[in-house]
């Protein structure tokens, strides 16, 4: 196929839940421009994701560490990545993209054109079978002209019509219109493992979460969550107490304010003065576990 000159990126991509877990990665930023040097790649050779020198050769990664001029003991680190994420398969031996076509339509330029050429031939082959209707008086009136104009607008408005609803669909799917609980799950586990592990999600804990996804909508808040949850000495049992939190006690809606707002940053010491008494310490362990 020939080569193109572009790629789409949506200006959302770094808060795609993916790109979010890379983030959290030490090799991060290398493994980053590793996918982006990997989108232009496959853009570059536009063989619908597939990345194929020829038709009998696949690129390696040893030639994706060459053309990419990186180490290949770093490719090899970020592909793995790719591969854990489903951001590439491996299918036969050769690298793709899934649904490479789907989500890039590079061909969108192409297929417009197609369509004005289309439009041009119908257009023209409607004009042919007036005419020839027309042949006892040889005449196309004005009125033939237009009706027959407004078809075929009518036509293409309709093929337009379907090309956006399968971007509007696209678009919602890369937003991340349904709760996405495994990559919750997997950042809590990433960002904060200094506390207890989650099996499932289900229940009452999978109503809390829908709750705050539908309050947030945004995965670098739970993001920003874990992360503070995780520095904060008195969150992870530092109290004179030693309680600590979990996962369902983050996830409701109280806690999760105050860990957004800071309440129990490591260096914000109020939350851990002593109070007057012995029934005042106990009544705010109390109250701090049942928020």
């Amino acid at each position: 196929m020939a080569e193109v000159k572009w790629i789409k990126i949506v200006t959302d991509i770094f808060d795609d839940e993916k790109m979010l877990l890379i983030d959290a990665l030490p090799d991060h930023d290398t493994i980053i421009v590793i996918w982006f040097k990997l989108l232009c790649l496959a853009g570059k050779q536009n063989n619908g994701g597939v990345f194929m020198m020829n038709d009998k050769i696949a690129y390696t990664d040893e030639m994706l560490a060459t053309i990419f001029r990186r180490p290949l003991n770093t490719v090899r680190l970020a592909l793995d990545v790719f591969c854990k994420y489903q951001m590439i398969e491996i299918v036969d031996d050769t690298i793709t993209i899934p649904n490479w076509e789907r989500h890039q339509s590079l061909d969108s330029y192409e297929k417009k054109k197609e369509r004005d050429r289309q439009y041009q031939a119908r257009l023209r082959e409607r004009q042919k079978g007036l005419l020839s209707e027309k042949s006892s008086d040889n005449r196309l009136t004005s009125d033939d002209k237009s009706s027959l104009v407004v078809s075929v607008e009518q036509e293409e408005e309709r093929e337009l019509e379907e090309d956006r609803e399968i971007e509007e669909d696209t678009a919602a799917t890369q937003r991340g219109a349904v709760c996405p609980f495994k990559t919750i799950v997997e950042l809590y586990h990433t960002l904060a493992p200094s506390f207890p592990k989650i099996r499932s999600v289900d229940g009452n804990r999978r109503k809390a979460v829908s709750a705050r996804w539908r309050q947030w909508h945004d995965l670098e808040v739970f993001r920003t969550i874990f992360t503070k949850a995780e520095a904060s000495s008195f969150l992870k049992g530092g109290g004179k107490n030693n309680w600590h939190a979990d996962f369902d006690w983050m996830m409701k809606p109280t806690n999760f304010q105050k860990i957004l707002e800071g309440k129990y940053d490591s260096d914000d010491r109020d939350f851990q003065k002593p109070t007057g008494s012995v029934f005042d310490t106990l009544r705010q362990m109390h109250e701090e576990a049942s928020e």
